[in-house]
């Protein structure tokens, strides 16, 4: 093993902490592999914006059944993987098989969602398709002029901040070490990943390197032109709300519809949240929160379920997804050898965090993608330039 100016090298170097830095940096340690996470916030990224939908299939869209796939395989683990990591952690991570209604507010979105209900018979998918008078019997807060809707009982939720926190009591149990510091530059030596030099100096060693970082996946220094992940950063603007005592149960299920050709989505929490989202704003760096934003998604809210306004506003926050150009992630080796990606998830980050740990798992033992994930190895875009990106304020 390679020694570090630091100590002991790393089986691997996990650079990013968020939750799929963290779940895949868990089951590398429960592998037996000495395992190093480098990230100035670990717990923190898109998940702490990210609405928590596990929505395999009410998030299925024309073009992507090749992330379907990988979608349904990791919806599949969820119940499993979330008893493991509260057993490991010994906290709840707010899983709630609760099921998604989707639903239509005009005639053009009733055509578009019969469109989307048979595109998931199609694909083998379980969705059931309800009148108006049938959606506002099991959503009675819903807008009268709800015209239709889907119910998907197998779209279920997690909290995203609590399996985060999850994840990093978790790693932490399993002998993780966690560098709290940001990697600015990847070591490489005679043609291959051996580690990362730290902001303040510190080289960490390893022998193998997993670039994890979300949107910032593609701006590590010292990573050759042919490595870099092409992923660059989707702003989302998310509201939280608080609904009181008097007003529950205000929804007993996540709740979507696409209102003026936005997508929005409402996602009750057992303990009184309520969740709306989200924005897709190209926007480059810039996370602020704006009042367009903020009124918009309140707007669209409205018109679906009126009595939203009378709920007290408790957060408004706005995080970068890290979008792939076919939207879907990059798992697994790289051109440069001993260096892996797990990054690229867009708005499926949390969905794929149970298949994307046990894939990354995987590979790092035995060199080999499980064949779930081989289509989403990033040698698919070795001929793909990578993404211009200005330098994040």
């Amino acid at each position: 093993m390679r020694s570090s100016t630091n100590g002991d090298g790393s089986d691997v170097l996990v650079i990013g902490g968020g939750i799929i830095g963290l779940v895949t940096a868990w089951r590398a340690a429960q592998r037996g592999l000495r395992t190093t996470v480098a990230d100035p916030e670990p717990g923190g990224g898109a998940a702490r914006v990210a609405a928590g939908m596990l929505a395999a299939v009410t998030e299925l869209h024309y073009g992507e059944q090749l992330l379907l796939g990988l979608n349904v395989a990791s919806a599949a683990r969820y119940p499993e993987f979330a008893a493991e990591l509260s057993a490991a952690s010994g906290q709840d991570i707010g899983f709630r098989a609760c099921g998604t209604l989707a639903v239509a507010l005009d005639s053009d979105d009733r055509a578009h969602l019969r469109e989307l209900h048979a595109l998931q018979q199609r694909s083998g998918l379980e969705s059931e398709w309800l009148s108006g008078r049938e959606c506002r019997r099991l959503e009675p807060m819903l807008a009268p002029g709800v015209r239709g809707g889907l119910r998907v009982d197998g779209d279920h939720q997690v909290d995203p901040r609590r399996l985060a926190s999850a994840l990093l009591t978790a790693c932490e149990r399993a002998g993780v070490v966690l560098r709290r510091g940001w990697a600015e530059r990847l070591s490489v030596r005679g043609g291959r990943a051996v580690g990362a030099v730290l902001a303040d100096g510190t080289e960490l060693v390893a022998d193998q390197v997993v670039l994890a970082a979300g949107s910032l996946s593609g701006r590590l220094a010292g990573v050759p032109e042919e490595a870099v992940p092409p992923v660059r950063p989707v702003k989302g603007q998310v509201l939280r709300l608080t609904v009181p005592p008097a007003y529950a149960p205000f929804l007993s299920r996540t709740v979507r519809a696409v209102v003026r050709g936005s997508h929005l989505y409402l996602v009750p929490r057992e303990n009184g949240e309520l969740v709306v989202g989200a924005t897709s704003e190209e926007l480059g760096w810039d996370t602020t929160v704006t009042a367009g934003g903020v009124y918009e998604l309140l707007r669209d809210a409205h018109e679906l379920v009126p009595g939203i306004t009378e709920l007290p506003l408790t957060e408004t926050r706005a995080g970068l997804r890290p979008a792939s150009p076919d939207n879907a992630p990059l798992l697994g080796p790289t051109a440069l050898p001993g260096l892996l990606l797990a990054t690229g998830h867009h708005r499926n980050g949390v969905l794929l965090t149970p298949v994307t740990g046990d894939a990354m798992a995987d590979v790092l033992t035995s060199g080999e993608l499980p064949e779930v994930a081989r289509p989403f190895a990033p040698g698919r875009f070795a001929s793909a330039a990578p993404v211009p990106q200005e330098q994040p304020a």
